[in-house]
């Protein structure tokens, strides 16, 4: 195998392998382990100890909070890490193309990650998550653009 290829490969790995990692764990935090039943189970009870005063239904709001939170921060990541990936391959890509590509993809995901629920007897597939996903997604795309040009006018000459 000629040694560029070999380059291609490991620049192509570096710029998509934290891509995939965290697919995959978006994809493991979809499995029943991590179901509402189950997170309940160990956050709930924790909640109680450091809250006492609050009732049963508060403290299943504050846990369904944080789950939404949680796929917003996941989405967050997911987002832009495909937002530099796609920068890193092709760095004289349009700003635009990138967005659109990386919230495509993100909304895909998301999309597809709710249909993988579907199957999971503790999961159930929910198009508000969906929405959530792609927010947190967007936010995330949007945070990396920001700092890709905050580091350009530093670096670039005066």
């Amino acid at each position: 195998m000629p040694s560029s290829r070999i380059g291609c490969t490991q620049e192509f790995l570096r710029n998509w392998f934290p891509v995939f990692l965290w697919a995959l764990l978006i994809f493991f935090f979809s499995t029943d382990i991590f179901s509402s039943v189950n997170t309940a189970g160990a956050f709930e009870p924790i909640l109680q100890q450091i809250f006492p005063q609050l009732t049963a239904y508060h403290i299943e709001r504050i846990h369904a909070v944080f789950r939404k939170l949680g796929h917003f921060t996941e989405y967050f990541v997911f987002g832009g890490l495909l937002w530099r990936a796609l920068r890193l391959q092709n760095p004289a890509g349009t700003r635009s193309r990138r967005l659109v590509l990386s919230l495509a993809i993100t909304m895909i995901y998301a999309a597809s990650d709710e249909w993988h629920q579907s199957f999971v007897p503790s999961r159930s597939a929910s198009l508000i998550d969906v929405l959530i996903d792609t927010t947190g997604g967007l936010c995330g795309i949007w945070s990396f653009k920001l700092r890709d040009s905050r580091n350009k006018r530093v670096s670039s000459p005066r």
